[in-house]
């Protein structure tokens, strides 16, 4: 079931936070769904500009519609991630969206709350919730590139004055977390003060933590042994930070680049192990079944397993 963006906020703020995992393809949307419905947790999914324009947006929208009619006990929400002000306001428009982000964090202050503004007001007409980013954070994903040196932590001050200048539902903030694969060279890490000057700024207000990926070591050693080229020593965030930092009001944690070394191990492993095999069906369900298993566990480290039936329960109580 689709539910709004702020509901799933509510149910979690200071108790868990949510998994908020892009998709790009029916396998991952599968294996998505069956791993919240294993581990019993509510979840958000997230669609890139880069997924809309990989296949088509209708697309991902009826992969997301029929799933959620295969898994009807599922409880979630549909959100635009990184959207520039053009997409959002196409993502508004369609009625499909449970919230959208509106990603001006590389303007000025002055500019990203007019930016942002818009947005909301938009958003705001139709019922649906905006997130917005303040600071940046380093690393590449997608269309998003950042340079370490240009990267800078979200001042708790300025949150304050952003938050209440753009009305904007939700925050994304720079902690220390960083994008896509190659992280944490300067042996980065989540800067709990920063995170909690920041909810005492804004108390109650759902902070989004970006670049949340671990990148599993794991993972880049088997991708390696069957063929890949992967950087060694990249890390990403310890999940056992997951929890603290959704005591001090992150609701909303986003994981896309461990989904993706999952997809890139089991395919090249089934390939190099198989050789002769060109059917693209049987890695398909492989990934299916490892990618449920890695989305449970990871819903278990941010406290949102076996919060399901609570989490319907709120949602209901809301309509």
């Amino acid at each position: 079931m689709i539910v709004p963006t702020r509901t799933l906020f509510e149910h979690a703020y200071g108790k868990y936070a949510l998994g908020a995992y892009n998709i790009n393809n029916l396998e991952q949307t599968m294996g998505l769904f069956r791993g919240c419905i294993d581990s019993q947790a509510p979840f958000i999914i997230q669609i890139s500009k880069g997924a809309r324009a990989y296949t088509d947006k209708h697309m991902l929208e009826a992969i997301i519609r029929t799933a959620g009619d295969i898994f009807p006990e599922s409880l979630f929400a549909v959100h635009i991630d990184h959207g520039d002000e053009q997409t959002c306001y196409d993502a508004i428009s369609s009625g499909f969206y449970s919230s959208v982000m509106i990603d001006a964090s590389h303007e000025s202050f002055e500019e990203n709350v007019a930016i942002t503004k818009r947005v909301v007001e938009a958003a705001h007409a139709k019922g649906i919730s905006v997130e917005a980013e303040l600071g940046m954070l380093g690393g590449v994903e997608e269309d998003i590139k950042v340079d370490e040196k240009n990267s800078c932590l979200t001042d708790p001050e300025e949150a304050h004055a952003f938050v209440h200048a753009s009305g904007c539902d939700s925050l994304a903030c720079a902690i220390g977390t960083s994008h896509g694969a190659y992280k944490f060279a300067g042996g980065q890490g989540i800067h709990f003060d920063r995170v909690a000057a920041i909810q005492a700024q804004l108390p109650g207000v759902p902070l989004v933590m970006h670049g949340s990926s671990s990148v599993p070591q794991d993972e880049v050693a088997r991708i390696n042994a069957a063929g890949g080229a992967l950087k060694e020593g990249a890390k990403g965030v310890d999940p056992a930070q997951y929890l603290p930092a959704a005591k001090l009001g992150v609701c909303k944690v986003n994981i896309d680049t461990d989904g993706r070394l999952v997809w890139t191990r089991v395919l090249r492993e089934y390939f190099k192990e198989n050789p002769g095999e060109f059917d693209l069906r049987p890695p398909g369900k492989i990934f299916m079944a490892e990618y449920a298993k890695f989305i449970a566990s990871r819903n278990v480290l941010l406290g949102s397993a076996g919060n399901l039936a609570s989490a319907r329960e709120h949602a209901l109580s809301k309509h």
